[in-house]
């Protein structure tokens, strides 16, 4: 399987909301990379190729991309006038700000009208780059996401009724296995996987490992010990949790939090 880094959207202190800005000619790529935090693409302007998961996206101007938290995502080619907006929220503070209906983020490819877009543009360009703005950053998230789902493409690519139910029980539960998923859902495993396989171009399998070792990076990061943390985070025991975190990140928990290996991957560009 193709590896992914795990690297943060959110600035270290800065806050539970951030809007970022990117520029071609800069540059400064990340590579294949997943973290906590939904993310959200809108290109301004020119177009961008991105990998996510096992599959690409293409978007124009006026076009956005949203990745769920645990989603590896990737720009593999852009124009040479490629500008855009990201936006990335803590999960908990996005869910506060989307509310219990929309409160599973499921992917979602999109393209706004003319003129919510110049709207969308100008208060973005207000709060890129900015500390302190996480009330008007969430509203710009709440409003991207609502535009994005109810848009024309969008509808062309609706996120499976099963898939936004499965996404929405793993963010409270990653150790709920796929069977326990299908009780819940009340269907078969094999329609939950199958929808989800398509929709999120992962497995479930997968993509509930690495939801797992989320929890799992956060609860270490407040203060849980590691093999406490394994536990709690839904593995059956520590050495089921180091193969999952050495075979998704190349290194057992030990490396990364101790011995500066997450710090390396956060500042890794892809040139």
């Amino acid at each position: 399987m193709s590896r992914a880094l795990h690297q943060r959207f959110l600035p270290e202190g800065k806050g539970h909301a951030y809007v970022w800005k990117y520029s071609q000619p800069i540059g400064g790529r990340r590579p294949r990379h997943f973290h906590a935090e939904p993310e959200l693409n809108l290109v301004v302007r020119g177009w961008a190729r991105f990998g996510v998961a096992e599959g690409t996206v293409r978007l124009a101007e006026r076009e956005l991309v949203v990745f769920p938290a645990g989603q590896d995502h990737v720009l593999l080619e852009a124009s040479p006038d490629l500008y855009l907006y990201a936006v990335g929220l803590e999960p908990a503070y996005s869910a506060h700000v989307l509310g219990p209906a929309l409160a599973a983020v499921v992917p979602v490819h999109g393209r706004l009208a003319p003129q919510e877009f110049e709207r969308i543009v100008a208060n973005a360009a207000d709060l890129v780059d900015r500390p302190g703005t996480e009330q008007p950053s969430g509203e710009l998230w709440q409003r991207l996401h609502w535009l994005g789902r109810h848009s024309d493409e969008s509808a062309r690519r609706r996120t499976h009724v099963l898939t936004h139910r499965a996404l929405k029980l793993l963010s409270r539960a990653p150790e709920l296995d796929l069977e326990a998923l299908a009780a819940e859902l009340r269907t078969h495993a094999s329609e939950v996987s199958r929808h989800f396989h398509r929709d999120m171009g992962t497995t479930l399998v997968r993509h509930r490992t690495r939801m797992r070792l989320l929890n799992y990076i956060g609860l270490v990061d407040g203060g849980e010990r590691l093999m406490t943390a394994a536990s709690a985070a839904g593995f059956g025991s520590y050495a089921q949790c180091h193969r999952a975190f050495h075979a998704e990140l190349g290194c057992g928990p030990q490396q990364f939090f101790v011995s500066g290996v997450r710090e390396r991957m956060q500042g890794e560009y892809a040139f």
